[in-house]
């Protein structure tokens, strides 16, 4: 994890699950635009080797079997996310997490954090794709005792 900002604790914080996918920074925007500035967040990017769980920033290549290039990978991006945060409105903080499966590492974190909200953008896959692939939204939902905002990703005509 990160070190704290001035001014960034952790109790009671928005926990925001960051990817670096589209829909996971719609996810940041809409809970900017629904709660006003000035709230506390911590924005988490969950990672694995072999399979990230999220979308590294930038353009470099990334070796997935290699723990220190995907942890150096997550904190880029779980930075990025905050950053993305703050223009939100945001006092944010990055923190990383290693661990499997992604919904649960995103609920005992925010339970952890004694987090206020959790917040995650959702993909918006079929019904189909989603019961094969799985849904982290869903599992974070139907897993948390936290109130939990999924945003749904935009329309591409809306952009």
């Amino acid at each position: 994890m990160t070190a704290d900002p001035e001014g960034v604790g952790d109790r009671g914080s928005v926990v925001v699950a960051y990817d670096g996918a589209p829909f996971a920074r719609d996810a940041i925007d809409e809970a900017g635009r629904l709660l006003g500035p000035g709230h506390n967040a911590i924005v988490l990017t969950v990672w694995q080797r072999f399979d990230l769980g999220f979308i590294p920033s930038g353009d470099a290549k990334l070796d997935a079997a290699d723990s220190e290039q995907v942890r150096g990978a997550a904190e880029r991006t779980a930075a990025e996310g905050a950053a993305l945060a703050e223009a939100a409105g945001f006092r944010s903080r990055s923190a990383t997490l290693e661990v499997a499966p992604t919904w649960k590492g995103v609920v005992e974190f925010a339970d952890e954090h004694d987090a206020s909200l959790i917040v995650l953008g959702s993909h918006g896959r079929t019904r189909l794709v989603d019961a094969v692939l799985g849904s982290v939204a869903r599992d974070v939902a139907a897993h948390s005792r936290r109130t939990v905002l999924i945003a749904h990703a935009r329309s591409t005509t809306s952009r």
